[in-house]
């Protein structure tokens, strides 16, 4: 269970990194458009871990098609409608709007693989919701118009369905099998791929260059959000239940406080209160799953 823990943690940390980065690229491009980028990149640094001889050992079709599947929702859906909320609410409240997933995925693992709550684990999905709710009350950096505020909290949502579908599905595939996480996420980055490439626009005019380069961030924002940040979430997965995998995943917010004046966010009392108020539903998460 500590190996799960830690690679949770690890990967909550990439994705705050890896947010913060992608808000700093100079671009033209559409949310749609950037994933698509990253998930090419993505792909091609774990491409040579497919053809490892023991990459494929111990796996059945069932949960490869589950995997499969899981990246279509939870990367080439999940993470378009994730850019399309970053670029409109900012890195912490996004990330801290995102991490209302413990509570649906405690419920949803608990229909779905008979995961089962404790009264301590919906305490923490209370404390994770309020500061959920906390956050959603501010208003965004940068005089952010209602209407985009309002299609950044869509996106959010959405972005947040879908990546709980993947997360279960992962789950389902990964748990008690002989799945390598370095395996899994090469096959969820393709399969998402396979499907972006044929509806995704490629832009069809010259853009403007920007003044400085950008491919140094897209290159350490791919490889720490989408390499790195989904094989590490493919080995929480795998070893432990969805609820508290997810929990853990979303004390990104907390790691973001410290960006968010970086790009002219200033979160206040009530930022860091609920970023206190998400990770103590963490840790009590951790500390009913340990006893």
């Amino acid at each position: 269970m500590l190996i799960g823990v830690v690679a949770a943690l690890l990967a909550a940390f990439c994705w705050t990194i890896a947010s913060g980065l992608w808000r700093r690229v100079p671009t033209s491009l559409s949310a749609s458009q950037l994933n698509l980028l990253k998930n090419l990149i993505g792909s091609l640094s774990l491409l040579p871990v497919l053809l490892w001889s023991g990459a494929w050992q111990g796996v059945s079709a069932p949960t490869l098609l589950a995997l499969m599947l899981s990246g279509v929702l939870g990367i080439a859906l999940g993470d378009s409608f994730y850019f399309a909320a970053l670029r409109r609410l900012g890195t912490r409240r996004s990330l801290t709007l995102d991490a209302g997933g413990p509570a649906l995925s405690a419920l949803l693992a608990q229909l779905t693989l008979a995961e089962s709550l404790q009264l301590q684990q919906w305490l923490a999905i209370a404390l994770i919701s309020l500061a959920v709710l906390i956050v959603a009350r501010q208003a965004p950096p940068g005089g952010t118009p209602a209407r985009e505020q309002g299609l950044g909290l869509l996106c959010i949502a959405l972005a947040l369905l879908c990546g709980l579908a993947g997360a279960l599905l992962s789950r389902w595939a990964l748990a008690g099998s002989s799945w390598q996480p370095l395996t899994a996420a090469a096959v969820r980055l393709l399969a998402a791929l396979a499907v972006m490439l044929p509806w995704v626009r490629l832009p069809t005019k010259q853009q403007p260059r920007p003044a400085s380069p950008r491919w140094p961030l897209v290159l350490l924002a791919t490889l720490l959000g989408t390499s790195l940040g989904i094989v590490l979430q493919q080995a929480s997965l795998q070893q432990l239940p969805v609820g508290l995998a997810v929990s853990l995943l979303a004390t990104a917010p907390l790691m973001a406080l410290p960006l968010s004046r970086l790009e002219g966010d200033h979160p206040g009392w009530p930022g860091v209160l609920a970023g206190g108020l998400g990770f103590a539903g963490v840790l009590m998460l951790v500390s009913a799953a340990q006893g």
